[in-house]
C-alpha cells in the first residue's frame, strides 16, 4: 500500500544567501501544497563554544536571520506554519536531524556561511548521500516559466516504489508526470560478436517496461496523466539536463551503498546539480515504503551508475538495465 511521504514537513536550510532565499520560497510553496509545516534551519557551527563571544554573536545573528526569513515566508504564504530551528552543529547533521524519517530537505544550489559548500562540496553531498529522505536542490532561473510537467528518470518497473514520490509531486501540482528512460545502446553490445540487430529488441523491451511502470502509477494515482519516453544516447546527464528545460521538477533515484561505504550520488546527479534548469529532487530508493524499496516488486540490491560498467546494477552486471542516476 502506498505510504505518502509528502505527509511530512518540509525542511529548508537558511543562510542569508540569495540562493538559499529562493530555496526557502520554493520550500514554502511545497509546504503549502502539502498542507504541512515548513521548518527553517540555520546551523551556526558553535557547538561546544557556549561562552565564546564570537559564538554568541553567531547565535544572535542566526536568530535574527531566522526571524527575518520567517517573516518573509509569512508575507508570501500566510497559511503555512513556520518552525524556526537554530542548530549549534554542522549543516548536514542539522538538516538530517530536523528531517528525521519523514521530512523533505530543501537547499539552494550554493550558499554562504555554514551552507557554502552545498553546490557540490562535502556538505551538499553529505545531505544527499546520507539521508533517507528526499533532498531537493533548487536550481534554475527565477523566471523559469511553469511547465506543468514533473520528469522522473527511471529504469524499469523496479523503480515503481520511489517513482511514487514523483507521481505524488505531479499530483500536488496538477501536473503531468513524464517518465524518462535513457539508455546507452553501446553498453549493450558487449563483445565484438554481439549483433547490433539486438538493439531494436532491447529498445522495444524498454518501451514495454515503461508502459508497465506507467500503468502501475496510473492505477495508484487516479486522474494523473503519465507519459513515457525512451531515449537512446551516450549521455544520460546531457539528456536529463535538456529535459529539465521543460520541467518544474526533475526527480532521480539514489541508492544507498552497502554498509554506507561507496557512492550513492554519482556523476549524473553531479551534472544535474551543476547544470539543471529546474529544481532537482534526489529520492532514496524505497523512501515511500520504509523498507528499502522492495515492498512491491521484491528486493533489488545495487542500482548503479549509468554508463559505468562494473558497478552494481550497471550494464556489465548480467543484464541490459536502462541507464539511470
Amino acid at each position: 500500500m502506498y505510504q505518502d511521504v509528502t505527509n511530512g514537513p518540509v525542511i529548508a536550510g537558511v543562510d542569508g544567501s540569495p540562493e538559499a532565499g529562493d530555496a526557502v520560497l520554493w520550500a514554502a510553496g511545497e509546504a503549502y501544497r502539502r498542507k504541512q509545516p515548513l521548518h527553517l534551519v540555520h546551523a551556526t557551527g558553535t557547538e561546544g563554544r557556549a561562552t565564546d563571544r564570537a559564538a554568541e554573536e553567531a547565535r544572535a545573528a542566526g536568530h535574527e536571520l531566522l526571524a527575518r526569513t520567517a517573516e518573509g515566508v509569512a508575507g508570501r504564504f500566510p497559511d503555512v506554519t513556520v518552525v524556526r530551528r537554530l542548530a549549534p552543529g554542522d549543516p548536514v547533521h542539522a538538516l538530517h536531524d530536523e528531517a528525521g524519517t519523514a521530512g523533505t530537505v530543501v537547499v539552494g544550489h550554493r550558499g554562504l556561511g555554514g551552507f557554502a559548500e552545498l553546490l557540490l562540496g562535502s556538505v551538499g553531498l553529505g545531505v544527499a548521500s546520507r539521508t533517507r529522505v528526499p533532498v531537493v536542490v533548487v536550481r534554475g532561473a527565477r523566471d523559469h516559466a511553469a511547465t506543468g510537467v514533473v520528469v522522473a528518470c527511471v529504469r524499469d518497473e523496479r523503480d515503481h516504489p520511489w517513482a511514487r514520490y514523483a507521481a505524488r509531486e505531479a499530483a500536488l501540482r496538477h501536473a503531468t508526470l513524464r517518465l524518462l528512460n535513457v539508455w546507452n545502446p553501446l553498453s549493450h553490445t558487449g563483445t565484438a560478436l554481439t549483433m547490433l540487430d539486438d538493439i531494436d529488441g532491447i529498445a522495444q523491451q524498454r518501451v514495454r517496461e515503461m508502459h508497465a511502470l506507467a500503468d502501475g502509477l496510473r492505477a495508484e494515482f487516479a486522474g494523473l496523466t503519465v507519459t513515457i519516453e525512451v531515449e537512446g544516447g551516450r549521455s544520460t546527464a546531457g539528456l536529463l539536463v535538456q529535459a529539465s528545460r521543460e520541467a518544474d521538477l526533475l526527480a532521480v533515484g539514489a541508492h544507498h551503498p552497502p554498509l554506507g561505504i561507496g557512492r550513492s550520488v554519482g556523476h549524473v546527479v553531479h551534472a544535474l546539480l551543476h547544470h539543471a534548469h529546474c529544481p532537482v529532487v534526489i529520492v532514496p530508493r524505497g523512501t515511500d515504503d520504509g523498507h528499502g524499496g522492495h515492498a512491491r516488486h521484491g528486493r533489488h540490491e545495487g542500482h548503479g551508475e549509468p554508463g559505468e560498467p562494473g558497478e552494481p546494477g550497471g550494464a556489465a552486471e548480467g543484464g541490459p538495465g536502462p541507464a539511470g542516476p
